[in-house]
């Protein structure tokens, strides 16, 4: 099977107006970005250039990106920088768990880079700041959002050992374009993960990008898909590309499209599904924690329009 060729737009889309977001500003985001800086931690919201930073750090939250900032993969829509990672800091789980205990918030999410190089993905390093987060926040509700792990079942049980609250992997696009889109990544392998966490207890939860080449008819067919594998939540956000060096946006979806695309995924049974151009994986996460909340109000909102 050839690689799929995403197609490029004649002329560049003009971003839309609905997706202008204000700079971060305010005492609380302040608050954050010393933090973060004061005890050298990695964010995803800096490194992946999310457009909701400025909210979420002005609401005192943060992803935290563990592993370093380095990845060993290089995907076509993934601003974090690809190549030879450092050593494995072993101090950082204590330090991510003391930060977000100064910042004093009641749901955390963490991330990591993919560190193909290391025999156990990462997962050991995963597991000690999840154990860690937990002994010294034992209030706050955790998120990950953790690689593939290439499916390698010994280095998800360290993940599904720890229990976080949920448990995040990201299939990003349609099967059609994984190959492009994810170059190191395999579609059905990220299926494969989120299974296996499925199956060891866990709240899953998985998120897509529209504005690639995508069909509508694919994007239906990628929820059913994590639907079959069992997700609870998905997250359904634009594409924006972070340099001229990466993938091009191929258009800007409506938010009515967007709309539709949730309308689609609950009554498909999905419990949670977050839907909107600037919808990211962490975005609103606090919620997502809740099983039943989104469906909740999601058929309360069907009742009022009737």
């Amino acid at each position: 099977m050839s690689e799929e060729i995403l197609a490029v737009p004649e002329l560049k889309p003009k971003k839309p107006s609905w997706l202008r977001v204000k700079l971060p500003i305010g005492e609380e985001y302040k608050h954050v970005r010393n933090l973060v800086d004061k005890n050298k931690l990695h964010t995803i919201c800096e490194s992946g250039n999310c457009p909701n930073m400025g909210e979420c750090w002005g609401e005192g939250t943060a992803t935290f990106m563990i592993l370093g900032n380095i990845c060993t993969r290089s995907c076509g829509f993934c601003a974090v920088a690809t190549g030879r990672p450092l050593a494995v800091d072993w101090d950082e789980p204590q330090r991510v768990a003391e930060a977000i205990h100064l910042m004093k918030v009641k749901h955390a999410v963490i991330t990591s880079v993919d560190r193909d190089e290391i025999k156990d993905g990462g997962s050991i390093i995963w597991y000690n700041t999840i154990k860690a987060v937990q002994a010294l926040n034992p209030n706050t509700t955790l998120e990950t959002l953790i690689p593939d792990f290439k499916a390698d079942s010994e280095n998800i049980q360290r993940i599904i050992n720890a229990a976080p609250n949920v448990v995040s992997h990201n299939i990003e696009t349609v099967e059609r374009l994984s190959r492009t889109v994810r170059i190191q990544a395999k579609y059905w392998r990220s299926m494969e993960t989120l299974r296996i966490l499925k199956k060891g207890g866990m709240r899953t939860k998985s998120g897509i990008m529209l504005g690639l080449g995508e069909t509508k008819e694919e994007v239906i067919q990628t929820l059913q898909d994590l639907k079959e594998s069992e997700v609870d939540v998905v997250t359904i956000g634009q594409y924006l590309q972070p340099t001229p060096k990466h993938l091009p946006v191929n258009r800007f979806v409506h938010p009515d499209e967007f709309a539709e695309f949730r309308e689609i995924g609950y009554n498909i049974g999905l419990d949670y599904v977050e839907s909107g151009p600037l919808v990211r994986s962490s975005y609103h996460s606090e919620r997502h924690v809740h099983p039943g909340l989104g469906r909740k109000e999601w058929e309360k909102s069907k009742l009022v329009k009737a």
